[in-house]
C-alpha cells in the first residue's frame, strides 16, 4: 500500500472538548445554546494546533466569560456522525464553581440564551441521549477517580 493510499484510509476526526461544572449541591451546569433545541455543556471544537484541554479552557472563557481551573480528563467518547464524520469528544472536570465565580459568569450572547444547574436525574430530559450518557459517565468517573472511554456515549464493555 502506498503512503497516499494509507493516508486516505487514516481517520481525520473532528475533536471537541467540554467541561462538567458543579455547584455546592453537586448539580451539573448546562447551557442553553441559541442554535440547538437541547441543553449542552460548555465547550466546543478543538482548533488546529490546540490541545483538547486548551480548547476546553478557551471555549469556557468564550462562552461563560470566566477562567476556572480545568481539571483532569473524565471521558473520551468516539462519536461518529453520519452528517459530520468521525468525532472524538473530550470531557474534563471543571470542579465546583464557587458562588463568586458563578456571579462572574457573562454568557456569550450570540451563542447562549442561558444556563442553570441541574440534578443528574434531570439531565436525560434536557439533552440528547448520547450527551446525557456522556455526562452520566463523567459524573461517575469524577466520583470514582477514573477516566471513561465511550463509543457513541456508551461503554463498549457494558453497552451502558
Amino acid at each position: 500500500m502506498s503512503e497516499s493510499e494509507h493516508e486516505a484510509k487514516m481517520a481525520h476526526p473532528r475533536m471537541a472538548a467540554g467541561a462538567l461544572f458543579f455547584d455546592e449541591a453537586d448539580r451539573v451546569l448546562l447551557v442553553e445554546p441559541s442554535y440547538k433545541d437541547y441543553r449542552d455543556i460548555p465547550g466546543g471544537y478543538v482548533e488546529e494546533g490546540e490541545s483538547p484541554r486548551q480548547a476546553c479552557v478557551r471555549e469556557v472563557q468564550e462562552e461563560l466569560g470566566i477562567e476556572p481551573h480545568i481539571g483532569r480528563l473524565l471521558v473520551v467518547d468516539w462519536a461518529p456522525n453520519p452528517g459530520e464524520g468521525d468525532k472524538v469528544l473530550y470531557l474534563f472536570d471543571g470542579g465546583c464553581l464557587s458562588a463568586d465565580l458563578r456571579q462572574q459568569i457573562a454568557l456569550q450572547a450570540d451563542e447562549l440564551r442561558g444556563y442553570d444547574f441541574h440534578g443528574a436525574e434531570q439531565v436525560p430530559d434536557l439533552t440528547i441521549p448520547r450527551l446525557a450518557r456522556r455526562i452520566a459517565a463523567g459524573i461517575q468517573a469524577r466520583t470514582n477517580g477514573l477516566t471513561a472511554y465511550l463509543e457513541h456515549g456508551q461503554s463498549p464493555e457494558t453497552g451502558a
